[in-house]
């Protein structure tokens, strides 16, 4: 398990203030960026290596989770 003893959460850009379907990114630690739900702070958190976040933010620009407009 990562230890996110010092994460400093920042919520995505793309979040309203209504309360709605949002996440926070912590870039902040050694080695890994990690995801978690907004609404559950203290459930499960997603761990990623630098390089799985960066190829995931690269497929997010080039468009290849876009879903037809929904």
């Amino acid at each position: 398990m990562a230890d996110l003893t010092g994460a400093v959460w920042h919520k995505s850009t793309r979040s309203g203030g209504n309360g709605g379907d949002c996440v926070e990114v912590a870039g902040n630690l050694p080695g890994i960026v990690a995801l978690r739900d907004t609404k559950d702070p203290d459930g499960t958190v997603l761990v990623f290596t630098r390089a799985e976040w960066a190829a995931f933010i690269d497929g997010v620009r080039a468009g290849e989770f876009d879903l037809g407009g929904r």
